[in-house]
């Protein structure tokens, strides 16, 4: 039996639910899927599974409309897996034009963490550095082989544990394009000298949490001849590109998406 499969029956014996553990999970998340508001800008988004070796990576991909190929983006959740949320992400990165694929990283291993419920922390814990990366290149190979993709044009985006493993991931892939990382911790500064990829920071001003380590970060990709670029929006928190988060509910938001549009378009294309 796979990761994905025992994560599946593990719902389904929580939830008493009288389906086969594998299409039980797959018709629950689509039906929560289906309740989140997703842009109407986007006429083709779906959730797909991602081969892995003998598992699977379940994700939601949502296609631009355009006549030629497009650069591509891997949008990296924060830490309750891939939610309902992630999706209108990638349906707004569409609708400027890139391919975006959200995958769910706990899935490989547990099944799709919509599913989990209120477990999925503690599946999120176990997974391993080495386990995302190997993750994370299958779906930057699936992209790569989409004929709607631009061929080695992708780059990455996260937000909070996902901004952390993007620029973590930026030290481990160097074909990626372009990194956005949304206020992520950094991975160990011995490791940045790995990355090719230039990367955008985006910081809420009131979360010394992550921010604390930044002038050591700068310093470092600075000695180091790496692009990266900072920025900080006043009166913000920690998530703030989220609904209900610190700062959201001011014009800080629209300002972080229109900088964080044009960093891709500029190493990624249009």
């Amino acid at each position: 039996m796979s990761h994905r499969t025992r994560g599946f029956a593990l719902y389904v014996v929580i939830a008493a639910l009288a389906f086969v553990a594998g299409a039980a999970g797959t018709w629950l998340v689509r039906r929560a899927a289906a309740a989140a508001p997703l842009e109407a800008v986007t006429t083709h988004g779906e959730y797909i599974w991602v081969r892995r070796g003998a598992d699977s990576i379940w994700a939601y991909i949502a296609y631009p409309e355009r006549r030629d190929p497009a650069p591509a983006i891997i949008v990296i959740h924060e830490n309750r897996g891939l939610t309902t949320w992630e999706p209108t992400v990638a349906d707004q990165l569409a609708g400027k034009g890139f391919v975006a694929i959200a995958p769910d990283l706990v899935s490989s291993r547990f099944g799709p963490a919509l599913a989990l419920g209120d477990s999925v922390g503690r599946f999120l814990g176990q997974l391993t550095p080495e386990g995302v990366t190997a993750d994370l290149d299958a779906v930057f190979e699936h992209l790569n082989g989409i004929p709607a993709v631009r061929t080695g044009q992708i780059g990455a985006m996260g937000f909070c544990w996902g901004g952390g493993n993007t620029f973590r991931y930026a030290t481990n892939n160097p074909r990626l394009k372009a990194a956005v990382v949304c206020y992520g911790p950094n991975p160990p500064l011995e490791t940045l000298a790995r990355i090719q990829a230039p990367v955008l920071g985006v910081y809420g001003e009131d979360d010394a949490r992550v921010n604390a380590p930044l002038p050591t970060v700068v310093a470092e990709m600075q000695r180091l001849g790496k692009s990266f670029e900072v920025d900080s929006y006043p009166g913000t928190g920690h998530g703030f590109l989220k609904p209900g988060r610190r700062g959201h509910d001011t014009d800080q938001p629209a300002r972080a998406w229109t900088r964080i549009e044009a960093f891709f378009k500029t190493h990624l294309g249009q």
